[in-house]
């Protein structure tokens, strides 16, 4: 298992489909099955394209950065950083990728969370 490989592309597809293309990503990072435990977002691979599609068309104007990936075995973490102008919000994410013996992405969890205008500490949550 080639843990640097899947953490690129565990970045690329997250990318992919966050800026409007979740059928190529899937095409290109998913494998047969796709599990997912986003409770806003239905099971399978076309739940997840229809879900991105609508998220595209909506809020085309939104951006991601990349704060951190980290792989261990199967699975790969991704924290990032979401900006939605149109809406005036920022969100935090933690999403974990599972990849099956062939470099495929078979499972997803997340937690997000919007960016409050203060902190309790003076740090950003990214």
């Amino acid at each position: 298992m080639n843990q640097i490989q899947n953490k690129q592309n565990a970045i690329a597809f997250y990318k992919m489909a966050y800026e409007g293309y979740p059928r190529k990503a899937t095409d290109l990072y998913v494998g047969d099955k796709y599990i997912q435990h986003n409770p806003s977002v239905g099971d399978g691979i076309e739940a997840f394209i229809n879900y991105f599609e609508r998220l595209g068309k909506e809020y085309p104007d939104k951006t991601i950065e990349f704060v951190r990936a980290i792989s261990e075995g199967e699975l790969v973490a991704l924290h990032t950083h979401q900006t939605w102008p149109s809406i005036q919000k920022e969100y935090v994410t933690m999403d974990f990728f599972r990849f099956d013996e062939n470099g495929k992405i078979v499972e997803h969890w997340d937690a997000i969370q919007q960016i409050p205008e203060t902190s309790a500490n003076g740090n950003t949550m990214y």
